[in-house]
This record gives C-alpha cells, structure tokens and sequence, in this order.
C-alpha cells in the first residue's frame, strides 16, 4: 500500500474515552475491548486516523470542544488523531441496543432461541432505519468530510456495527479504497433469514461496497460466500474467494488475530501481578482451573460450570484439590438477557459451592470484576484453562494465557471458536455443547502425564509467538496493495 496514502480506521469505540478530571477538564482512557487492542497495534505500525463514536458525555464534550473535527490524543506514550462523532442519542440508542445488540450479534453467535424469539415489529425495523442508518450514515460523513481533499485513501471499517457505512462511503467516493474486518463469527445462510428481506439485503449490500472483507477464521470466510451465493445467487468463485458484486470484484479474505507476546510477557512482570500470584500462591490447592471472560451469553459459562459440576461428582477424590477461578466482567447489562444471565451464573455457583463446598473450601471462586494484572497473575498459575465458547470470533484469552503459564497448564478450547483453527493440535478440543465430554476432558487435563502437559504447553506457546500484530496488519496492507495494483489474488 502507497505510503502517500491517506489511512482511515472507523470503528464504533475508538482507542479513547474520556472521563473528568476533578479540575474540570478531560482526562483520556483507554478504549475497551479486544478490537481496540488489535487496532492499537496497527495505529502503532502506521499512521492512520481513527474515527468512531462518542460513548459518554464526556466524549461528546471533549468533541465539541474540537468543533467535531479531528484532534491528537496522547494515550499511553503513544499519540493517536481521533475524530468523535456525536449522534443523536435516540438513534445511537437504537443502533446499538436494538438492532447491533442483541440483533445483529445474537445472529452472529446463533444465540436467538427461535421458538420464542425474536419477534420483529415496527420497532426493530424502524430502529434499523432510524437507529442503525443514521449512526453508520454519521460516520460514513465523517469520513467523506475528512478525506474531501484526499486524492488516494485507503479506508478500514471494523465490525457489524458499520455494515451500512461502506455503501454510503462507495455512493460519494466511488474511488475510495474500502476494507472491512469482521471481528465476530459469519453465521450460516440459514441463521441470516432471521431478518426481514429488506433490511438482510441492506446489509450484504453494505457490506459488499468494500473491496476487501476480512474475517479471523476459513470457517467463517466459507460462510460469507455462501451467504452471498444462496441468499443473493451472487457470482461466487470459491477457489479464488472473490465475490461478483455489481461490476465488481470483492475479495473475501481471513486473517486470524495474534496477540502481541512481547507485551502481554512484560505485563506478565508487573508489581501488582506479583502480589496477586503471592495471593494465589498462598491460597491453592493441589489443581488449579481458570477462566477469564465477559459474562457474555456467548461464551457458554453456565455449561463450563455444569461440567465442573460433573466432574465432581463424578471424580469425589478431587473434592478439596481443586479451585476453579472464574474472572468474569459483567457485560451489557442494560440488555435484559445479558442481566439475567449474571443472575443465573450467580445463582448456580451458589448452588455448585453449597453441594460440593466444605467449611474451609469453596469449589468456584467467582470474581466479577475487571482486574487485568489479578487475571494475568492467575494465567501464570493454572493446571487447566477453559475457554468453552459457544461461538467466538477469535477469543484472545485462548492465546494469552498459554503464553504467560509457567505450569504447563492445559487449554480446553472450544471447537466453535475461531483460535481453534491455530491451536486444536495442542488443546483439549471440545463441543461446547457436550457437558460431559468437557467433565470428562477436565479430568483428563488434571491427570495427565508431566511429559503430555510439557508437549502440549510448549505447542501452544511457539503458534502464539510465531505472530504478532504487526504480522496481521502487514497481511492486510499487502492485500489491499494488490488489489489497488490490479494483481491477481492468491486464495487468500
């Protein structure tokens, strides 16, 4: 990609937000969530500005005191240009909480139980329309305004909460150069027909403005051809992964997400991640199992703790030898389902620790907090890591705890996410659905042989360092120089 080129990232959270300071004036933080830290590391590869939205009234303040223009942010010894975009807050309200969530995402995780829901009325619709529109239609004018005077741009959309955008970015600036990376799953044709007609085409229409489309996964690649093919009887070439698209030709591409092994290691050494390993220390027993998630409906936590449930049961001699840590940090609680999930999480731990507990020992240690440097002190520590997903996009957690666990700890690893496809070898794969295959596969991890864990762990360590974020983005830039350059696609 031509270095003169101007490179736009356009997410819905940026790399900031910002929170008052007792002084009165705006104090930046870091923007959550795992697409913020795979974005960081292309902002530090190359410069590039980030367009998203405001997600408080402090954003929308620190925006208007930049008149709604982009400014410099320095965040973390690194100095990012952002531009915050304010939309109406009914609209953002609508965008995000009816139709990006739970809509679009429950779709993308298969998680609708469809014989009682969803019902779509006037009011999903019209949040489509009034809500979802408008937002992407804000950030798309962002954009154009800010690369009015920019003769070669380069434009990188991210996730399904701009799959309108691109379109009307492509309806202005035909010349533009479009990219978009999905970060969740691309569900089957089938679970797409939840939508109505109307609003489903918009969507692919969307989404198939941009001149690259990219995913973490083959699978989920494969899946969005065949979306286009037998929901729209678009021209699909499967071999070369290319969608025929209104004269166009879309490349649909799969880059799966490293992490950056330097840096999560040097967060590994910090202070307070050693106190907090003092404080596992002292507190263990013999076995230790962790895991480490958003309460998010996705991520199959209540099945993880049936399964451990089970294993008890099944195995008494483990009773008092073993503790399952669960860090979980509670998620979109303003969303009904998500609020009632916790409660049910809640619920069962307090029924698990009440059978199996004794007077100086509780079988689930549950942590519902956000706590980085206590969630790394515990990677280092555990016999067995679960990650048992229902669907994921990538899961991260997969890839971070192996790198930094100085036991030689064991990964159960749902077959339904998308580090699956990198690290099945050397995991304990798993459906995600089969409670007793994973009370089986716990006990399998807790009672394997010095030399097995050592295979297995050592695996997991050399596919996570072999690469990092800077690999991903280079990748990407390559592709997309390819296609400006007229060349031919390799599979991709």
């Amino acid at each position: 990609m031509s270095k003169d080129a101007q490179l736009v990232l356009v997410s819905n959270r940026g790399p900031a937000t910002f929170e008052r300071t007792e002084s009165g004036g705006f104090e930046p933080h870091r923007g959550g969530g795992g697409l913020v830290t795979a974005l960081t590391g292309l902002v530090h590869h190359r410069d590039a500005l980030w367009i998203a939205s405001t997600l408080s009234d402090e954003d929308a303040e620190v925006s208007a005191q930049h008149e709604g223009q982009s400014f410099d942010c320095k965040l973390e010894d690194v100095t990012y240009r952002i531009r915050l975009v304010e939309s109406d807050a009914e609209a953002y309200e609508r965008f995000y909480n009816v139709v990006a969530n739970p809509m679009l995402w429950f779709i993308q995780h298969y998680l609708w139980d469809l014989s009682n829901a969803p019902d779509i009325r006037k009011w999903e619709v019209d949040s489509y329309e009034q809500g979802y529109r408008v937002v992407n239609k804000d950030l798309a004018n962002a954009v154009l305004e800010e690369i009015k005077d920019v003769d070669e741009a380069v434009v990188m959309l991210h996730d399904y909460h701009l799959y309108a955008a691109p379109r009307f970015i492509r309806e202005a600036r035909p010349d533009v150069f479009l990219h978009h990376f999905v970060h969740i799953p691309w569900t089957q044709p089938d679970a797409w027909r939840v939508l109505p007609r109307d609003i489903r085409e918009d969507i692919f229409e969307g989404v198939l403005a941009n001149d690259i489309v990219a995913f973490h996964t083959r699978a989920y690649r494969r899946n969005f051809l065949l979306c286009c093919r037998e929901l729209f009887d678009l021209d699909v070439d499967e071999k070369a992964n290319i969608v025929h698209f209104e004269g166009r030709e879309i490349w649909v591409r799969a880059y799966p997400l490293p992490i950056s092994a330097e840096t999560f290691q040097r967060n590994a050494q910090r202070p307070a991640v050693h106190e907090y390993e003092r404080q596992i220390q002292r507190r263990r027993r013999e076995h230790l199992i962790l895991r480490v998630d958003r309460a998010d409906l996705s991520k199959n936590i209540l099945r993880g703790f049936t399964a451990f449930d089970m294993f008890l049961d099944q195995n008494p001699d483990f009773l008092e030898k073993v503790t399952f840590i669960a860090h979980l940090i509670p998620s979109r609680q303003d969303i009904a389902e998500y609020a009632e999930y916790l409660e049910r999480i809640e619920a069962l731990v307090a029924v698990i620790n009440h059978r199996h507990g004794t007077t100086d020992w509780m079988p689930i240690d549950l942590r519902l907090r956000e706590n980085l440097d206590e969630a790394i002190a515990a990677y280092k520590h555990y016999d067995l890591l679960m990650v048992n997903a229902m669907f994921d996009g990538m899961n991260l957690i997969a890839k971070e705890g192996p790198l930094v666990n100085e036991r030689n700890g064991v990964s159960l690893l749902s077959e339904n996410t998308g580090a699956h496809e990198e690290l099945a070898e050397f995991a304990l794969s798993v459906n995600p659905f089969d409670v007793q295959e994973q009370a089986e596969a716990i006990h399998r991890a807790l009672t394997m042989s010095p030399d097995a864990r050592s295979w297995r762990a050592q695996g997991l360590k050399r596919v996570v360092t072999a690469r990092d974020p800077g690999d991903w983005v280079d990748d990407q830039l390559a592709d997309i120089e390819a296609k400006r350059g007229g060349r031919a696609p390799d599979a991709g």
